[in-house]
């Protein structure tokens, strides 16, 4: 029999040769009547959508700053990126009608754009099935997204166990008011009819085996948990780019901890 892997502890950032994450209060987001902008479109996806051939959408800003997002433009300076108009996105999407199933929302953070809604309901006049990717802060547009049926899958990042502590340190954000609000979209997800998956990046120095055993412990019954490898590539902290990521091993264990709590775990 193999010996057990040990996963790498909790090691505070200094003692893992990290740098500070850059932890801060809530960071300002778009304000209500400023347009939405697309920044970035990839034509056809076939890994974003489990099952599912799609397109995906990328839109600006965030109101976590989590050290090891790979998205550090979108996050940190979306004015650098180009805007493309909806009329444009709305050709390419006439294009590729028989060819995608649907449309993948991501960011940066969709839901702190009051016209997401709007987005969505364009998207599903259009016949298309929308996916959204969301870290779960803006639990009421969550809840009114699935009561008008505008969206058909939804993804929510858990970026760490509950807790205050923790997950101000995975998403470099103090703030107790999102934290409650992460908890909030979580029970509405549980509660739901509408398709869902919870998921965790897993990242050395932020998480280890006890981390993945609390969140699982905190999704009891949910449909679907998905632990993710981390990529370490121009993130939000460059002491975070390079940082190797855990084994194929050391993801399996992951995983085995989460199939004693939860009967629907895979990896990406």
């Amino acid at each position: 029999m193999e010996k057990p892997i040990e996963l790498q502890r909790d090691l505070p950032l200094k003692e893992a040769g990290m740098g500070k994450i850059p932890t801060q209060r809530e960071p300002e987001v778009p304000r209500d009547g400023q347009q939405m902008e697309i920044k970035g479109v990839v034509d056809v996806s076939l890994v974003d959508w489990d099952g599912k051939v799609s397109s995906v959408f990328f839109l600006p800003s965030c109101n976590f700053r989590c050290p090891f997002c790979q998205n550090s433009a979108l996050v940190l300076h979306p004015e650098t990126e180009k805007t493309i108009p909806f009329p444009r996105v709305k050709d390419l999407l006439e294009k590729q009608k028989g060819w995608i199933d649907g449309v993948c929302i991501t960011g940066g953070e969709p839901t702190v754009h009051h016209d997401l809604i709007d987005l969505c309901s364009k998207l599903k006049k259009m016949d298309f099935l929308v996916k959204l990717d969301t870290n779960g802060t803006n639990p009421t547009m969550v809840k009114e997204l699935i009561e008008r049926r505008l969206v058909d899958y939804i993804a929510l990042d858990i970026k760490a166990p509950l807790s205050e502590k923790k997950y101000s340190k995975a998403t470099g954000t103090y703030s107790k008011t999102l934290l409650a609000k992460v908890k909030e979209t979580i029970e509405t997800l549980l509660k739901s009819e509408i398709a869902y998956e919870f998921r965790t990046t897993v990242v050395p120095t932020l998480h280890q085996r006890d981390d993945i055993e609390e969140i699982c412990r905190s999704i009891e019954g949910c449909r679907k948990y998905v632990i993710q490898k981390f990529r370490g590539e121009n993130t939000i902290d460059p002491a975070f780019s390079g940082l190797a990521p855990f084994s194929d091993r050391e993801m399996e264990v992951f995983v085995a901890v989460a199939r004693t709590f939860l009967p629907n775990v895979a990896t990406r």
